[in-house]
């Protein structure tokens, strides 16, 4: 009598520079999503604070920090508060689309300009196209890149999705950062997968880590009620947690584009 799948091999990968906190070191640990039972496998790490990329399953082992923590919105909790809600009225005429993982030249186009706004001399910065289809399309699970765009047709913002058993995973979103008439397009997205999961019937909106001490880290304490994954399983995340919490709203107000 075999057993119903293989049970996976796990890898760490080399220490390298910490992409979040200067002076630190970061180090993996992965295991390959592969064959019929890939989709079980992936939604039962994700619930222990992996993340996908491409048909990897990975999560952070460093010998010496364990600052990245795993959060998770609850989606049917969530209540916007006054910005958000703006910020959703504000896009409310954006179409919106879940579609196949296939790869555009419009969305590389945007990914670009994102990324050149950002994330200049990035991780990413040298992604070409091929890079970039294998990052949307090498999925061996229900993945969906979800398009926004305005009434003129034109995509102004995309996110790369799980569709998991307990919640949407957001993989990597990109949109018109630059944009004077559209501010705060990466919250609307985040906002819209928290609606749209809630609508579903799923439980969470899985927002990848959080870093205490990583600025770029911070807009995700935003979305309450957050959980995050620790040595006792998932807990209520506490707003003060996040530190700066005046900050927090102020930065929350100006991406809705209120007045500080």
């Amino acid at each position: 009598m075999s057993a119903p799948f293989r049970f996976p091999r796990f890898f760490v990968t080399t220490p390298s520079p910490c992409p979040y906190l200067p002076g630190k070191t970061e180090r993996k640990v992965f295991t390959e999503l592969s064959g019929p039972h890939a989709a079980e496998l992936n939604d039962a790490l994700g619930r222990i604070g992996f993340r996908r990329s491409q048909n990897v399953a990975y999560r952070p082992s460093c010998t010496d920090c364990a600052a990245c923590v795993s959060v998770r919105v609850v989606a049917a909790e969530f209540r916007p508060n006054a910005s958000q809600r703006k910020l959703m009225r504000r896009n409310a005429d954006l179409s919106v689309t879940a579609c196949k993982p296939w790869t555009t030249e419009e969305q590389f186009d945007l990914l670009r300009r994102y990324l050149a706004a950002r994330h200049p001399g990035g991780g990413m910065a040298e992604m070409d196209e091929l890079d970039f289809a294998d990052m949307v399309e090498q999925t061996p699970v229900s993945t969906y890149v979800v398009e926004y765009r305005d009434p003129a047709g034109r995509l102004v913002g995309a996110c790369l999705s799980d569709h998991q058993a307990d919640g949407l995973s957001m993989i990597y979103s990109f949109y018109e950062a630059e944009s004077a008439d559209r501010p705060g397009l990466g919250t609307f997205i985040i906002l819209d997968h928290i609606q749209r999961a809630a609508e579903a019937g799923l439980p969470y909106v899985y927002l990848g880590y959080w870093v205490k001490d990583s600025p770029r880290m911070q807009y995700k304490v935003r979305f309450q009620p957050l959980e995050r994954l620790g040595s006792g399983g998932w807990t209520r995340f506490e707003q003060e947690e996040g530190g700066q919490t005046m900050l927090d709203a102020l930065l929350d107000r100006r991406a809705a584009g209120l007045p500080g």
